[in-house]
């Protein structure tokens, strides 16, 4: 059975190219070996209020059935920083972030969830691949 991992990180708060280019490098770079869970793979649109609580549920769902959260912690939003706590407070899960700046200019609640942040997708990729061999 591949390892489930959650793509989190910005959306609503980013252009979709942006949003979309991370996971998709991921996806080249990891898809064979594990099960990535993007949740930009659903038609929804933000701010819909009829599809509003179908968008957490299912990233809620997601990330219970994930065993690794990786996140894009390239700039603060308020639905990663909810995800993040989630699968670590709430699940315990094990939550991979990378960011682009140095862990003291980190927010305090984010160092305290991801158990571990890297300062690149690149290092994160290595890291999981080295820590979370695939089956």
């Amino acid at each position: 059975m591949k390892k489930k991992i959650y793509l989190c990180g910005p959306i609503m708060e980013e252009h979709a190219g942006v949003a979309r280019q991370w996971r998709r490098t991921v996806m080249r770079r990891l898809g064979r070996n594990y099960e990535l869970l993007d949740p930009m793979r659903r038609n929804f649109k933000d701010r819909e209020v009829d599809s509003a609580n179908e968008i957490v549920e299912f990233d809620l769902q997601d990330i219970r059935d994930a065993d690794i959260v990786l996140v894009n912690y390239s700039k603060s939003s308020v639905g990663t920083s909810m995800e993040v706590f989630y699968a670590a407070h709430d699940l315990g899960k094990f939550v991979i972030a990378f960011a682009p700046f140095s862990f003291q200019d980190c927010c305090p609640w984010m160092v305290r969830f991801c158990t571990k942040i890297l300062p690149s997708l690149d290092a994160s990729l290595e890291y999981i691949r080295n820590n979370f061999p695939s089956q």
